[in-house]
């Protein structure tokens, strides 16, 4: 394995604390947490107390200050214990940066320490039935009212839907406007016309709770607008670079942990008397899936070093999401097979990891997106 230069000795002792947290508070959990379609809230509230959550907000808002590695470290620890239920990096490496970057100092100083803490779960709510990457195409509209905006649509696929307490929701405030009418805005989970659907009833993830949300004449107070009106989509591009960056890290890190798993697998599974690992087969495979491990780690990990830069471009976030997530479905295919039939039972792990790897080539922009990404800027 090539060394990872990409941390420090301080970046380590964090993870070696984030490992011991996901192997006692996490894992044990996972198949009850399926059962029920979501983690429990106290697992929130131990993730905060752990300095788990948010560790890049200002120590003022309840984080550590420290860079985005630590972030990092959190999504790879999550993977290699295979919990997919804990939507911890969508609130604190997407929800919080939104906050910090656009909103008021009333919102930060309402929202922010409450979601380092745990207390406050949050969600962002952009994918609608039929409005999925064109984020321009939403439908859900908030109109002026006097002193507030009324917000009336819905949503879908949305993680932390059932439990959050706090949703930031993609509107359009100028239906005429295309994505320049676009704006965001706060809105609580108790607030009267805002109701959740079912937990959707996904093919992975399944101990991550998934919701639609329906807004019938939500009125919420201008100041729960988020930065300026119709400015939405401008912020949404602007952070959507660390978002792709998340995906392709839980990508390459899940698929590790299915090639660790799947190494201790073949060395203990025996076929024609011997070990399935002494077979050629069986060796080429799990040589060529180390290769495109290293190589995909080694570039998911200089584009982490360029994002802690600032340095990060959209088409290289783009790309980096779409080889990392293409590889991982190659590798947790792979690893799968290996697994012969029980690779295709839901106890084994790698089963598991095959069905979440799937969605990541969708959320956050589709392979396809990314592609035409890339393109526009060649």
């Amino acid at each position: 394995m090539i060394p990872r230069s990409v941390y420090s000795e301080e970046h380590s002792m964090f993870r070696d604390a984030v490992r011991k947290f996901m192997q006692r508070e996490i894992e044990p959990h996972w198949e009850a947490w399926e059962a029920q379609g979501h983690i429990s809230r106290e697992a929130w509230r131990k993730a905060g107390e752990a300095g788990i959550l948010c560790t890049h907000l200002p120590e003022e808002y309840g984080g550590s200050a420290v860079d985005f590695r630590y972030s990092a470290i959190a999504i790879e620890e999550q993977a290699y214990v295979f919990a997919s239920g804990p939507g911890f990096s969508l609130h604190s490496d997407i929800v919080a940066p939104y906050i910090l970057h656009y909103g008021s100092d009333a919102q930060k100083q309402k929202w922010l320490p409450e979601m380092a803490s745990g207390k406050v779960i949050t969600a962002i709510a952009m994918t609608e039935p039929g409005a999925g990457s064109d984020l321009a195409g939403v439908r859900t509209t908030a109109v002026v009212d006097g002193d507030d905006y009324l917000i009336n649509g819905s949503k879908t696929f949305i993680t932390n839907g059932q439990l959050a307490d706090l949703y930031i929701v993609v509107c359009k405030t100028d239906t005429s406007a295309g994505a320049k009418g676009v704006s965001l805005f706060l809105v609580e989970g108790d607030r009267a016309g805002f109701s959740r659907g079912k937990n959707l009833h996904k093919v992975g993830m399944k101990a991550q709770d998934t919701s639609e949300l329906f807004f019938d004449n939500v009125r919420v107070p201008k100041e729960n607008l988020l930065g300026q009106e119709n400015g939405g989509f401008i912020y949404l591009m602007q952070e959507l670079a660390q978002e792709r960056l998340t995906v392709a890290l839980l990508a390459v890190a899940s698929a590790r942990a299915c090639y660790d798993a799947t190494v201790d697998y073949v060395k203990e599974r025996k076929a024609f008397g011997k070990p399935i690992a002494a077979l050629q087969n069986t060796r080429f495979k799990l040589a060529e899936i180390l290769t495109e491990l290293e190589v995909t780690q080694t570039y998911v990990d200089r584009c982490l070093e360029l994002h802690c830069e600032q340095q990060l471009s959209v088409e290289a976030a783009a790309s980096v999401k779409l080889w990392a997530t293409e590889a991982q479905g190659r590798i947790t295919d792979a690893c799968v097979q290996l697994h012969g039939g029980y690779g295709y039972m839901w106890e084994y792990p790698v089963a598991r990891a095959w069905a979440d790897a799937r969605v990541q080539r969708i959320y956050a922009g589709t392979s396809e997106i990314m592609k035409e990404i890339i393109a526009r800027g060649i």
